[in-house]
């Protein structure tokens, strides 16, 4: 039986993103180490309005969000899939969903930053056609930052 993959787009707030939240915090506090405070201020859920929840076999399984950086690029913040799921791909749904979305809000670049010790999300975005870039914001002088663009053909700009 092939697994049903389900998509919606919602915001912070919603009952299934906190918990995948949660777990993605819990990974970063350890591979973030002594810096994971620094990070972890940038990642409030507060300033979180477009939220990508994936669901497999109607279980919330995997996550992404936007956040305007400025009026041309959205930030990717939030990405994870649960660790028994991972290899299957489902990140790559989400990103392409979170980008999709930005591009009908009128972006026309996605940028993200990762961590040198986040090696899987590095092959990620590389493999979905993100390019290196200077760190940006508060990320400029993290030794351990990394920071990725992609350009989008920016669609309209009304929500």
């Amino acid at each position: 039986m092939k697994p049903e993959i389900h998509i919606i787009r919602t915001n912070s707030e919603h009952e299934d993103f906190i918990p995948l939240v949660k777990e993605l915090d819990a990974f970063l506090a350890i591979t973030d180490g002594d810096e994971h405070a620094f990070y972890d201020q940038f990642n409030k859920l507060d300033a979180i309005q477009h939220v990508v929840l994936l669901y497999l076999n109607k279980e919330a399984v995997a996550c992404g969000a936007l956040k305007e950086y400025d009026k041309e690029s959205a930030e990717i913040k939030r990405m994870f899939t649960k660790p028994s799921l991972r290899g299957l791909r489902l990140a790559e749904t989400i990103l392409e969903a979170l980008e999709n979305w930005a591009a009908e809000l009128g972006y026309s670049r996605c940028i993200l930053e990762t961590g040198t010790r986040q090696t899987s999300a590095i092959a990620l975005y590389q493999r979905c056609g993100y390019t290196l870039m200077p760190c940006y914001g508060q990320y400029r002088n993290m030794d351990n930052s990394r920071c990725f663009e992609k350009g989008l053909i920016p669609q309209r700009r009304d929500q």
